[in-house]
C-alpha cells in the first residue's frame, strides 16, 4: 500500500468516525472514498475543522480528527489546535506539505509546517520515510491520549505521501493507560480532608477527560462538602445536586466566591488554576491549606504551591482516597453543621435568581431570561456548547442555566478563541447524536464561524445556536466603557441578518425581542433540530447587563 493507505488503515484500526477537513489535490480523499466507514466532514474553511474535531473528542472520549492541505489550509489549523492544547483534548491533525523533490526550489505552497504546529502541539512530525508511517501513526495517537491529552500533528510530503510503504501490521494503541497516585500522598491527603473544617472541591477539565465521574459524586457526598468547577470541568457532577456551587474566579456566584473564600483547604482537581480561575492567582482562601491532583507532574505548583502534590490519573486517585477515608472510618455522609446552613442559603439565591428572571418588560432583552428559560426548554439531555463573550457569559453562570447531566458541557480552553465554539458544537453533535445540542454566542463569534451552518445541514448535524446580540464586541467595549467612554471599533454598525443567513443555509431562523416570545422561539428551534434542522435564534440583547460576577471579577482585580 501506499504511505496514504497506510494512514486510512490506521484510523480504520483506531475505530475513526470522521475526518473534518478541506480536501486538496493529493491522494487521500481518494483513499477515503473507498473506505465507508470513516465519514468525511467537508468544512467551509480548514480552521472551523480542528474545533469539530476538539468538540468530538471532548463528548466521545476518542481522539477527534482533522485534516487539511498544504500551506494556508495547514496554517488555517493553527487557531483550532492551539484551543485544543489549551483545553488538553486529544486531536490528531494530518496535513498536505510540499513535495520533497523540489523543496527550497519554489515549490507549491512550500512552507515550513511541522516549525508552525510544534509550539502547540505535543509533537509535530513530518514523514520523509514512507516505511515509518506505520509508526509514526502509532506514536500519534500515543502521544495524543496518553499522560496530558493532546493535539498532535502528522505532516505527509506530496511526493511521499504517493510512495509505496513497506511496513508491518497496525496496532491500535490502547489508551487511557492510568497511574494511580503516590500511596503516601494519598495517606497525607486523607488526613488533611479528615482535619478541614471548610474544604472546597474544584474540578477541572482534567477530572472529566478522566471519566472520573462517579468517584467525584461519590468523595463530595462522603465529606459532605461543596464542589465547583472551572468552565471545562462543568459535566463532572450535576449541577442540580445539592453540593454543586457553581464556577469558580470569573464565573463565581455570590454564594460560590463565598463558599470558596471561607474554605480552610481547597482540593483541585485537573486545573492549572490559570487567570479567569483563579483572578490572576490572587484569589486563594486566606489561611487555606491545598491539595493538588494532576495527571502531569509538570503542572505541580504552577501557579499555587500545593501542601499535598498528588500525581496520577484523577479517577485512580480519587477510588484511593476513597479507601482510604473508609480505612479512616469514614462511612457515610459526614455530618457538617456548616453545610445545613449553607443549603438553606444556596435554596434562597437560587429562589431569587428564578424570581429575578421572570421579567417580561425588559426590551431589549436580559440575557439572563434567554438562558434560564433556555435551560428550561431544553431540559436535563442538552449539550451546552460555550462561546466566551461577554453576553454569553450567562450561561457559565450557575443557576441561571444548570449543566445537568455528566459530560454535558464543551466549553474552550484558555485560549478562547472566538468562534471555536459553533464549529465544535457540530462535532459535538456528531459525536452524540441522539442529545440536543446547544450553542450560546455572541453575535461577533458567530460572526467568525457562521459559513459553518452549511457544513452542519449538509451533514446532519442539528446544533441550535442562541444568538445574544448586542451589536458589538462587548467585553472590549466594556473595559473602553471603564476607561472612560473611549468607544473605538467595537460596533457593528453593519450586520448581516442573521435570519436570512440561517433560511439561505436551510437552517430555521427567528429573531426574537420581546420577553414574552423567548420560550415559545426556544421550543421551535428544539423542535426543528429533532427534525433534523439545525436552527438559529438572533436575540436583541441588553448590551450593558452584565452578569454580577463578571463585574465583581474586574473590581476585586482592580483591588
Amino acid at each position: 500500500m501506499n504511505v496514504w493507505q497506510a494512514i486510512v488503515s490506521a484510523l480504520k484500526a483506531e475505530r475513526t468516525e470522521y475526518i473534518f477537513g478541506l480536501p486538496g489535490g493529493e491522494l487521500f480523499y481518494d483513499v477515503l472514498y473507498d473506505t465507508p466507514e470513516i465519514k468525511t466532514v467537508l468544512v467551509r474553511e480548514e480552521s472551523a475543522g480542528p474545533f469539530m474535531a476538539m468538540g468530538y473528542a471532548r463528548m466521545s472520549g476518542r481522539p477527534g480528527i482533522c485534516y487539511a492541505p498544504a500551506g494556508p489550509g495547514v496554517a488555517n489549523l493553527v487557531p483550532g489546535i492551539l484551543e485544543a492544547h489549551s483545553a488538553c483534548l486529544p486531536v490528531i491533525a494530518i496535513g498536505c506539505s510540499s513535495k520533497r523533490a523540489n523543496a527550497g526550489m519554489g515549490a507549491f505552497q512550500e512552507l515550513d509546517q511541522v516549525s508552525i504546529l510544534k509550539p502547540v502541539t505535543k509533537w509535530s512530525e513530518r514523514v520523509t520515510e514512507p516505511d515509518r508511517i506505520s509508526w509514526v501513526m502509532g506514536r500519534a495517537f500515543s502521544l495524543a491520549t496518553r499522560g496530558r491529552p493532546g493535539p498532535v500533528y502528522v505532516d505527509i510530503p506530496r511526493d511521499t505521501g504517493a510512495k509505496e510503504a513497506e511496513t508491518s501490521r497496525y496496532v491500535p494503541v490502547e489508551y487511557p493507560l492510568r497511574t494511580s497516585g503516590d500511596p503516601k500522598k494519598i495517606k497525607e491527603a486523607a488526613a488533611l480532608l479528615l482535619k478541614a473544617r471548610r474544604p472546597v472541591l474544584v474540578a477541572g477539565g482534567g477530572a472529566v477527560s478522566s471519566r472520573a465521574f462517579e468517584e467525584v459524586k461519590k468523595i463530595v457526598e462522603l465529606l459532605n462538602l461543596p464542589l465547583m468547577t472551572t468552565p471545562c470541568g462543568r459535566g463532572i457532577l450535576s449541577e442540580e445536586h445539592p453540593l454543586a456551587f457553581g464556577l469558580v474566579g470569573l464565573y463565581f456566584s455570590e454564594i460560590g466566591e463565598k463558599v470558596y473564600a471561607e474554605a480552610d483547604l481547597l482540593i483541585t482537581l485537573g486545573s492549572r488554576n490559570e487567570d479567569f480561575q483563579s483572578g490572576e492567582q490572587r484569589f486563594f482562601p486566606k489561611g487555606g491549606k491545598y491539595i493538588q491532583v494532576d495527571l502531569d507532574p509538570e503542572e505541580m505548583g504552577r501557579n499555587w504551591v500545593p501542601d499535598v502534590p498528588l500525581v496520577g490519573d484523577i479517577k485512580l486517585v480519587l477510588q484511593a482516597l476513597l479507601r482510604e477515608l473508609q480505612r479512616a472510618g469514614l462511612k457515610k455522609g459526614r455530618q457538617n453543621p456548616r453545610m445545613a446552613k449553607l443549603l438553606k442559603t444556596k435554596e434562597a439565591y437560587e429562589a431569587r435568581v428564578r424570581k429575578e428572571c421572570l421579567d417580561d418588560s425588559s426590551v431589549p432583552l436580559k440575557t439572563k431570561r434567554i438562558v434560564r428559560e433556555l435551560y428550561e426548554v431544553f431540559g436535563k439531555e442538552a449539550i451546552l456548547v460555550n462561546e466566551n463573550g461577554s453576553q454569553d457569559l450567562w450561561s457559565y453562570y450557575w443557576p441561571y442555566y444548570k449543566v445537568v447531566n455528566i459530560n454535558s458541557c464543551v466549553a474552550p480552553g484558555e485560549q478562547t478563541c472566538m468562534g471555536g465554539g459553533c464549529s465544535a458544537a457540530i462535532g459535538a453533535k456528531l459525536a452524540m447524536p441522539d442529545r440536543d445540542v446547544v450553542c450560546t454566542t455572541g453575535d461577533g463569534a458567530f460572526q467568525m464561524f457562521m459559513k459553518e451552518l452549511a457544513t452542519a445541514a449538509q451533514h446532519k448535524a442539528p446544533v441550535t445556536y442562541v444568538i445574544l446580540n448586542n451589536f458589538s464586541l462587548g467585553w472590549i467595549k466594556f473595559g473602553q466603557r471603564r476607561r472612560g467612554n473611549r468607544f473605538i471599533s467595537t460596533d457593528y454598525e453593519v450586520q448581516p441578518d442573521f435570519v436570512q443567513i440561517a433560511r439561505a443555509n436551510q437552517c430555521h431562523g427567528e429573531r426574537v425581542e420581546k420577553p414574552q416570545d423567548i420560550r415559545g422561539a426556544l421550543g421551535r428551534a428544539l423542535k426543528a433540530t429533532r427534525k433534523g434542522v439545525p436552527a438559529v435564534l438572533d436575540f436583541i440583547v441588553d448590551g450593558w447587563d452584565f452578569a454580577p460576577g463578571f463585574k465583581r471579577f474586574y473590581e476585586r482585580l482592580a483591588g
